[in-house]
């Protein structure tokens, strides 16, 4: 910053007090500006936020002034680990999304045909009506090439009146069968088509119902992450509608051509239809080409164009840090450079294409040729005719484009069948925590006792790694406990096995003395409140977003709860009040206000047990001000389990532990711990030096001098 023009944006206010101005924003006008003392002096709204925070300070301090008067010790248990309370510091540069890579589509064992037709088995009405259309329509169309044909034939006769006579009849022939051919499409088309979509609303309904029921830690695979899964439960369910439905329509559609052509055909001439058929390899492959290479001769163009595609999606996505540094032009680069390889094989494709469609012509012309030739012979030779060999030929033309349409869909069938695979695999696999299992007791009412008796515990995705090995905790009924240490030393995991998101390897969680895999998890976790650090908001209305504390609750209950989370005033505030939509993930609202509704969540389920992963510390503050009351307010009477950033907010509670490396090393209350000098005070004074630092920087240095001189000599 020394000798740059600097613009800062910032929450801990004793990083901007040497500043050249500071401006205070409230509802998006400059209601003060000037430097720190000035503000001071002027006693407004800039010396009320610095006042609140000096009050925390102060608070937290009062009692423990000697912890500051010392050094910090050389010999301290923490280690060089990175501790769980946050610095705001000075903002990092905002980094650049990533695409996720590509996942190949993993092999699934292909199920049976009596699966699929049980999965199918609501709609069968449906299908057997579609199939009906689909044979009709499908016996009609070689019926119609041999009317064409006839008519054809009967502009070369020679007989005086038979040319008007035959034409009349064939005229109204096509219209009485074009007339139940089109009621015969729309039946094979509808019924088809209503089935198919009910083919992928049950698949997609069955995929995520399964999918909510799975554990926590199964969603951690990175095969399993929410944009594969939104992508499964889009792409399978419409491949198993091409693997069920589509299929089923276009096979009797062309089954039903392919039996009447051949009929026809062999009633009509029946040499010239063995000669047709002997060719039929080289007319159906050389078909099957074309419709390949004219589909698409460059190949997959979105795999091609993949990389190219991400660098254009994350400039796009990044578009103020990419305007920010003046880096089009080398985002321009990029994306070229990325065009290259795409466009260097897409000319060699086409080369290739272009020679093998010219063969496949020539393959299908000659076989052409071949039948022609021979039925000249048949008819100079007088086994038949020239009406018989024209007909004969002309519906087996169509026949064989017939059955090169089906061969298409070959790709598409396999295709299908894996996905149908996939998602069996999802419908049939076992959670290992089950929320609804009925054998489990069910849970009435929950007085709020915790305890972790001799818990070993690994996370699923980390198998090798040991959070817990014999840890012991107790909360009673009705206190508060609150749990400090270094980041990874478990505290979260804690909370994550009260909420029963993963099973211990050992030992068990109690509540209310009884082991929790005895009772069933929905109905216990009606007792349970989670307030997280990032709270999770669904794109709907604020109203909407409190209700799902608990469903049947009435508008005033909800209000009500909103009153005790602080949060009605601002809600009554937005545009549509209690009906504005918050966006995705919230993003409407700012971060006070996120969490304030995410607590009147919590008010409303009213939870015996409340669990809290640092719920302020990512807060202003202002905004920590009215969620920490909101707290207070939530924490009154309930068994609560709270992670803090800030120490000062968790000194009234009625119990702290101090956990390091899975192991708790030092627990009791807040005035016991500060004249311990262990752990505990050791992050008190380290938190207080860190925030009487003037700037980021110097809290940044002070932080790696103070974690190096922890680490072990």
């Amino acid at each position: 910053m020394v000798g740059r023009t600097s613009v800062m944006v910032a929450h801990r206010l004793s990083t901007v007090q040497n500043a050249d101005i500071i401006t205070v924003i409230q509802n998006g006008e400059i209601v003060e500006s000037g430097t720190h003392d000035q503000l001071l002096e002027q006693d407004g709204s800039y010396a009320s936020l610095l006042h609140a925070t000096d009050d925390n300070v102060k608070e937290f301090s009062s009692n423990n002034e000697y912890l500051c008067s010392g050094r910090l010790s050389r010999t301290s248990s923490l280690g060089s680990k990175v501790f769980s309370f946050r610095l705001t510091t000075q903002s990092d540069i905002e980094s650049t999304v990533l695409s996720e890579p590509a996942n190949e589509r993993r092999t699934y064992e292909k199920p049976s045909l009596t699966r699929l037709m049980q999965l199918n088995a609501p709609d069968w009405p449906y299908s057997l009506m579609g199939v009906l259309g689909a044979i009709t329509a499908g016996g009609s169309m070689p019926l119609f090439v041999l009317g064409i044909t006839q008519g054809l034939i009967a502009f070369y006769s020679s007989t005086p009146g038979y040319l008007t006579h035959e034409i009349r009849r064939l005229c109204i022939l096509f219209l009485g069968a074009g007339t139940a051919t089109l009621l015969f499409f729309v039946m094979e088309h509808y019924f088809f088509g209503i089935m198919g979509e009910n083919v992928t609303f049950r698949v997609r309904h069955l995929m995520f119902s399964a999918i909510l029921r799975y554990e926590v830690g199964w969603f951690e695979d990175e095969k399993n992450s929410s944009s594969l899964i939104a992508s499964r439960l889009a792409s399978d369910a419409m491949m198993v509608k091409a693997a069920v439905g589509d299929l089923l329509c276009t096979l009797s559609h062309n089954l039903s051509l392919i039996i009447t052509a051949f009929v026809v055909a062999f009633l009509l001439q029946w040499r010239i239809a063995l000669v047709m058929i002997s060719t039929f390899p080289f007319i159906v492959t050389s078909a099957v080409a074309q419709r390949q290479f004219l589909r698409g001769f460059g190949g997959d163009v979105c795999k091609a164009y993949l990389k190219a595609n991400t660098v254009a999606g994350e400039a796009v996505g990044n578009i103020r840090t990419v305007a920010a540094f003046c880096a089009e032009e080398k985002v321009m680069q990029l994306f070229c450079k990325e065009l290259q390889r795409p466009a260097r094989d897409s000319f060699y494709r086409g080369q290739i294409a272009g020679i093998a469609f010219g063969v496949c012509q020539c393959c299908m012309f000659c076989s052409y040729a071949l039948t022609l030739w021979y039925g000249s012979y048949l008819i100079k030779s007088g086994y038949t005719s020239f009406g018989p060999m024209v007909k004969s030929f002309t519906v087996l033309l169509v026949t064989a484009l017939g059955i090169a349409e089906t061969l298409l869909l070959a790709p598409d069938i396999i295709e299908g069948l894996q996905s149908v695979g996939a998602v069996f695999e999802v419908l049939d696999r076992k959670t290992q925590i089950d929320p609804d299992d009925h054998k489990a007791d069910d849970v009435k009412d929950v007085k709020g006792s915790i305890q972790l008796k001799n818990i070993k515990f690994r996370y699923p995705s980390r198998p090798n790694a040991t959070i817990f090995e014999d840890l012991n905790l107790k909360v009673g009924a009705g206190r508060s406990l609150a749990l400090v240490g270094a980041s990874g030393s478990g505290k979260s995991s804690i909370i994550a096995l009260i909420a029963r998101f993963y099973e211990p390897s050992s030992g068990s969680v109690m509540i209310d003395g009884k082991d929790i895999r005895k009772l069933n998890l929905r109905s216990l976790r009606k007792h349970i409140a989670l307030v997280q650090q990032e709270p999770s908001l669904f794109s709907a209305s604020v109203y909407e977003n409190i209700l799902y504390g608990r469903d049947n609750a009435t508008e005033a209950e909800v209000i009500d709860a909103a009153k005790a989370a602080n949060a009605d005033s601002f809600i009554s505030g937005l545009p549509n009040g209690y009906a504005t939509e918050v966006g995705e993930r919230g993003m409407q609202l700012s971060g006070g206000q996120k969490q304030r509704v995410a607590i009147a969540r919590a008010v409303l389920k009213n939870p015996a047990i409340l669990l809290l992963d640092e719920a302020t510390s990512a807060l202003d503050v202002e905004s920590e001000r009215a969620v920490q009351d909101a707290l207070d307010n939530l924490m009154k009477g309930r068994t609560t389990v709270v992670i803090a950033h800030r120490l000062s907010t968790i000194q009234h509670v009625d119990s702290i532990a101090v956990l390091e490396s899975g192991r708790i090393v030092e627990e009791g209350r807040h005035a016991e711990l500060v004249k311990n000098r262990g752990p505990y005070s050791r992050l008190i004074r380290l938190q207080q030096q860190i925030h009487n630092l003037p700037s980021p920087d110097m809290q940044h240095e002070f932080l790696q001098d103070f974690l190096g001189r922890q680490a072990p000599r």
